[in-house]
């Protein structure tokens, strides 16, 4: 491949007409620098790297043959090649395989590098699991303020129930003033739609919705003998005691 002489008849002789296809001339480039790699890749020096590496993996790949002396008291001991260690043949049959030991690094750095990798993905698998119980928790925690707000709400609903019923009952009955004064629903708070205004209304007193319904269901009962929850007025203490189931929404369901 030497560099061609452009004196030489070779060279006059090369057809160089512009209707030579650009292709061609691109594909006798592209093959004569394949080649000049080739060349100075069989006439490049191999590093010593290479070449202890090279008789290395030749040695390794090659038997053990008479002259070492170790494969030498093996036979006579009455081993023969292919045949395991051991006396009844239990043994190994491939010699343990040689630990070449490449790099700069200390004594048991390797072990080391392993072993801060496995902590590192141990720690990484405990923060996983950490947050999946923190998102857990926080889930568990939406649906309990979630459900406990539902159940503030429909208390809040059967306390306005009971509050209009008592009005109404109280009223039939001649009574002008309510026992407490929030039995009964003031008409110009009834009408009122905003939730926020209702929300206030059950809390103006001290007394939780809760107990507020407890009090006025008892009130209602003993009093006119009506059970909210029934939507019915008994005709005494005995009728009511008798066939209502109780004095609670889930004695009802």
């Amino acid at each position: 491949d030497e560099e061609e002489d452009y004196m030489s008849d070779l060279f006059i002789k090369q057809d160089v007409r512009p209707g030579l296809p650009m292709v061609r001339r691109v594909k006798e480039a592209i093959q004569k620098e394949e080649k000049q790699k080739e060349a100075n890749e069989k006439n490049r020096q191999k590093s010593i790297k290479e070449e202890e590496k090279e008789r290395r993996e030749l040695v390794l790949k090659s038997a053990l043959g008479n002259e070492n002396k170790g494969f030498a008291l093996l036979q006579k001991m009455g081993y023969k090649s292919g045949q395991a260690l051991g006396k009844s043949g239990e043994g190994i049959v491939e010699p343990i395989p040689l630990n070449i030991k490449t790099g700069r690094s200390g004594l048991g750095h390797e072990e080391l590098k392993k072993r801060k990798a496995e902590e590192k993905l141990e720690n990484y698998r405990q923060k996983l699991h950490m947050k999946k119980q923190a998102n857990e928790q926080a889930a568990d925690q939406f649906r309990i303020r979630f459900k406990t707000k539902q159940e503030e709400r429909k208390m809040e609903g059967d306390l306005r129930k009971s509050q209009r019923a008592c009005q109404q009952l109280d009223m039939q009955k001649d009574i002008d003033v309510p026992k407490e004064t929030w039995f009964w629903i003031e008409p110009e708070e009834e009408d009122k739609k905003d939730e926020e205004d209702k929300e206030d209304e059950c809390t103006s007193s001290d007394l939780s919705v809760s107990e507020k319904l407890q009090i006025l269901t008892a009130y209602l009962r003993q009093e006119h003998f009506y059970c909210m929850w029934c939507g019915t007025t008994y005709e005494d203490s005995e009728d009511l005691s008798s066939n209502c189931p109780g004095d609670s929404a889930a004695d009802h369901d």
